[in-house]
């Protein structure tokens, strides 16, 4: 706080916390597009960083954004969106709707900086695939090779492709228009099982496919009951009344028969097999742990 205040002029003597209940210390981040230009709006998330529990009306000064470089790209400043608000009552009860400590002001930092692309002088274009595939980056350079000509484009890796376009910016911007309104046929994904482990959550891709394998999977379930009884002397005895546990345990393993799994089924047949022993989520990870392990499962495993 004393920071700010000396930006504005003001000079605070050294004794002197200013432990404000209505300025906070934020976090501001915003994402800063491609081909940006000085004078464009930015959308930014503002979050608080210190002690402060609601942001909600608040103001943010001036602030200089600055990117990796620590070169400032953005100015940013505006009144807070906040979705969140908090109560708090004098028995010290508090309740809590959304994240009122972090809001969003839209359009509220303007670009002072452009980052250099190298756009118009480039040797080469260079597309970057969203999923890396060597098929899809040869359909790519094969779809543009089609249309502007044989050598024009060339797959030089599963993410790049590589394309010769004549300097400038407005021969580039012209063909980019071209490129971008061609039909690509994407390669099939690859087989792949997420399973997110603090969910449960369970996908299965259409890729998959399992070899033959018998497959059980039963449960067993101890359940313990505990109940207390209480034991009386005698009349004109030298005891005195007690409480005994008493304690009833019982085991039960649930029985499921095992299924096959005949070779190379689809998704639907898999689904199929593990509902009809009543797998739950935790079990149906179990069963596609077992199948990696035992080979039969033809797809990559991915545990979040």
């Amino acid at each position: 706080m004393k920071a700010v205040a000396s930006r504005f002029g003001l000079q605070l003597p050294a004794n002197v916390n200013p432990g404000l209940k209505n300025a906070a210390v934020v976090m501001i981040t915003a994402d800063l597009p491609p081909f940006a230009k000085p004078g464009q709006k930015l959308d930014i998330t503002v979050a608080s960083m210190g002690k402060a529990k609601s942001l909600r009306g608040g103001a943010l000064i001036m602030t200089p954004l600055l990117g990796a470089d620590n070169q400032i790209y953005a100015m940013a400043q505006g009144n807070l969106a906040v979705g969140g608000l908090g109560a708090e009552g004098k028995d010290g009860s508090t309740i809590v709707v959304n994240i009122p400590s972090a809001g969003r002001i839209p359009e509220g930092a303007t670009v002072e900086r452009a980052v250099a692309t190298g756009f118009e002088s480039s040797p080469t274009l260079t597309f970057n695939l969203a999923r890396a595939d060597f098929t899809t980056a040869q359909n790519v350079a094969g779809a543009i090779n089609s249309r502007l000509g044989a050598g024009t484009a060339q797959a030089t890796d599963a993410v790049s492709v590589a394309v010769r376009a004549p300097v400038g910016g407005d021969i580039r911007a012209t063909l980019m228009s071209e490129i971008e309104n061609l039909d690509v046929v994407s390669a099939e994904p690859s087989a792949k099982v997420i399973v997110n482990a603090r969910t449960g959550t369970v996908v299965i891709n259409s890729a998959v496919r399992v070899g033959t394998a018998a497959v059980t999977h039963g449960k067993l379930t101890v359940r313990i009951d505990e109940t207390e009884k209480v034991s009386q002397p005698l009349p004109f005895s030298q005891g005195q009344t007690a409480k005994q546990q008493k304690s009833a345990l019982a085991v039960d393993e649930e029985k499921h028969p095992m299924f096959l799994l005949q070779p190379g089924p689809k998704l639907s047949d898999v689904v199929k097999a593990v509902n009809a022993i009543g797998a739950s989520p935790a079990d149906l990870v179990a069963i596609l742990e077992a199948l990696k392990e035992a080979g039969a499962l033809k797809a990559e495993l991915i545990v979040l």
